[in-house]
């Protein structure tokens, strides 16, 4: 990481794991790496109030916290984007948060406590009557952060 980029303000991507947060860390690591910026990719593991604390990932996995499992997928998240990259150029550097909590929430107090200068994020791009029950995170993320805010849609 060259001097100016280790004290520049990083663009933060939150990812799901889903194919939208694909799409979404591609666009904010092209666009990282053409500012010259870091990269912070943020997973939020949903409150354990919400979810059951344990579940398994697969047939050959041990049973694991929700927390020791999301930071497994999120490292396979992040190899097997890192072979989608041409050249793998700037992976040095993206660093990665885990937080715990409600997504909307954990991506905004991770903007902030970072100094991030953008958040990229996915759309599930849910529509009618689940949109209104659900509502967007991605939604709400661009009406409450206080940077900008770049929504990817995988096309569709």
């Amino acid at each position: 990481m060259s001097k100016e980029e280790q004290g520049a303000s990083p663009v933060l991507v939150a990812v799901d794991f889903s194919e939208d947060s694909r799409a979404a860390f591609l666009w904010a690591y092209n666009y990282a790496l053409a500012s010259r910026l870091p990269l912070l990719v943020l997973h939020v593991v949903h409150d354990p109030g919400e979810a059951p604390g344990y579940y398994k990932h697969d047939t050959s996995s041990a049973v694991r916290t929700l927390k020791e499992l999301a930071s497994v997928m999120l490292d396979e998240f992040l190899a097997e984007m890192a072979d989608v990259v041409p050249s793998r150029k700037g992976l040095e550097n993206i660093s990665t948060v885990l937080e715990t909590g409600l997504p909307v929430a954990q991506v905004l107090k991770t903007a902030k406590k970072s100094g991030a200068s953008s958040i990229v994020t996915g759309s599930q791009g849910r529509t009618g009557l689940k949109h209104l029950l659900v509502g967007s995170k991605a939604e709400q993320i661009v009406r409450l952060a206080k940077i900008p805010v770049t929504v990817v849609k995988v096309k569709g």
